[in-house]
């Protein structure tokens, strides 16, 4: 299971109410348990690179108890485990293995280089259950030059061809810059192409060495947004499509997609508030492209940073800068908070990749109430058999998992959820990223 690998339904309504800690759950944990990589990408947040070593990544010991006070907060995360390039640390699996193990749905960030038959087999064994594939152009010269690395497309294509084989769910992701700008309508259709259940398009964040390039400006941001939004629609069904650190992307999904199943989740940024990012040496940061730390692992233990770091609660409680703070569409959107951080050193100034100028009107709604991570109060009972399926849903989707099946149980004249039932959804639904999750597929 990857991100954006959801069913496509609304949660169900709850009243308005003010915000607890309990509403701030470690949803999803991206996690960098490297800066060593066979690569030197010319936009890596983390500057990785073959001279990187290993000398101050946390252990294999300090992982699994990282992971387990993680799992104390939620005990169904999303993990996504990278670099640098992950593969490179011969205890991934043993990692994956332990949190997938305990309850997280983990999946992998690679450059895909090194995703041999062998590793992919040990890393579905271990529990991996989805790959990020970086790819960023269709071109081998500008890929390979761009990522400093000579054979690195062909290699990167060969490995999708093993988690195909191995009947692995795998995302495509690509960075967009001035480089590739021409190429995106190629890449989405290549990706459809592949067999990938979503392509990621990110949107620069100037931090590592990501600071070095010329960016996008942000007229070219607003008409590039414009172009996924029509691939968005051209692939629904068949793969997601999506723009990653820029979320005015949703203002522009809700002013000519209205409909579209992109709306029923949270949609504004959730860096600090759902979401954070561990470093290789342990530090926390509210997101990758976020560099400032809000506490060190290896001297704290994860609850209190996440409850306690007055980075997060500033996040989480703290107003809007700028045209953000003044934006109809701030309870869609509401920025890019790593951009707006890379640009001002403030994370809730206003984003500078956004050419919108606020009209005045009053804040837009979402068209459903939807709550990332929400509970979701039953309305019918789950034999037991469905109840362990459900659990292997991470809980950022779980609330939507549920009132789908619940909908489609009742419009069938269904008086239970179970295991019969998730499969006739399985089989009533699109071919899209939605019937890729866990709990949908035949298998344990």
């Amino acid at each position: 299971m990857t991100l954006g690998m959801a069913a496509s339904q609304l949660l169900a309504e709850a009243p308005a109410r003010a915000a607890t800690p309990a509403d701030y759950v470690p949803h999803v944990v991206a996690w960098n348990l490297t800066r060593r990589c066979n690569l030197e990408c010319a936009h890596c947040y983390i500057s990785a690179g073959p001279e990187e070593g290993a000398t101050d990544e946390l252990a294999t010991e300090e992982c699994v108890r990282i992971a387990d006070e993680i799992l104390a907060l939620n005990p169904a995360p999303l993990f996504i485990l990278s670099g640098g390039e992950p593969l490179l640390r011969p205890d991934l699996a043993a990692i994956a293995r332990h949190a997938s193990r305990r309850g997280a749905t983990v999946v992998v960030g690679t450059n895909g280089t090194r995703l041999t038959d062998e590793r992919v087999a040990e890393l579905v064994d271990a529990g991996v259950t989805g790959f990020a594939v970086s790819v960023d152009s269709l071109e081998p010269r500008h890929h390979d030059n761009f990522r400093h690395g000579s054979g690195a497309l062909v290699a990167t294509t060969e490995a999708l061809e093993r988690l195909r084989r191995h009947r692995v769910d795998f995302v495509i992701q690509t960075t967009v810059t001035k480089g590739n700008r021409r190429e995106l309508g190629s890449l989405v259709a290549w990706a459809a192409e592949q067999g990938a259940v979503c392509f990621n398009a990110y949107f620069l964040v100037p931090t590592g060495r990501g600071a070095r390039l010329s960016d996008l400006s942000a007229a070219d941001y607003e008409a590039v947004l414009a172009e996924l939004v029509t691939y968005h629609r051209e692939y629904l069904g068949r793969m997601m499509v999506r723009a990653k650190c820029a979320p005015h992307f949703m203002r522009l999904v809700h002013a000519t997609l209205p409909d579209s199943p992109m709306l029923n989740y949270e949609t504004r940024c959730p860096c600090g508030v759902q979401y954070c990012r561990i470093t290789p040496d342990g530090k926390v940061t509210p997101c990758p492209y976020l560099p400032a730390v809000a506490g060190d692992l290896r001297g704290e233990a994860f609850a209190s940073v996440w409850r306690d770091s007055e980075l997060f609660r500033s996040l989480r409680s703290g107003e809007l800068g700028g045209r953000c703070g003044r934006c109809e569409y701030r309870g869609l959107c509401g920025g890019c908070r790593a951009r707006a951080f890379a640009d001002t050193g403030d994370p809730l100034a206003e984003d500078p990749g956004c050419v919108y100028e606020p009209s005045g009107s009053p804040v837009i709604e979402p068209k459903r109430p939807v709550t990332y991570g929400a509970q979701v109060e039953r309305r019918l009972p789950w034999s037991a058999g469905a109840e362990e399926r459900l659990r292997k849903i991470p809980s950022f989707v779980r609330g939507v998992v549920i009132h789908r099946l619940e909908e489609y149980a009742m419009k069938h004249g269904h008086a239970e959820v179970t295991v019969e039932l998730m499969t006739e959804v399985r089989r009533a639904m699109p071919v899209d990223f939605s019937k890729r999750l866990p709990f949908f597929a035949d298998r344990d």
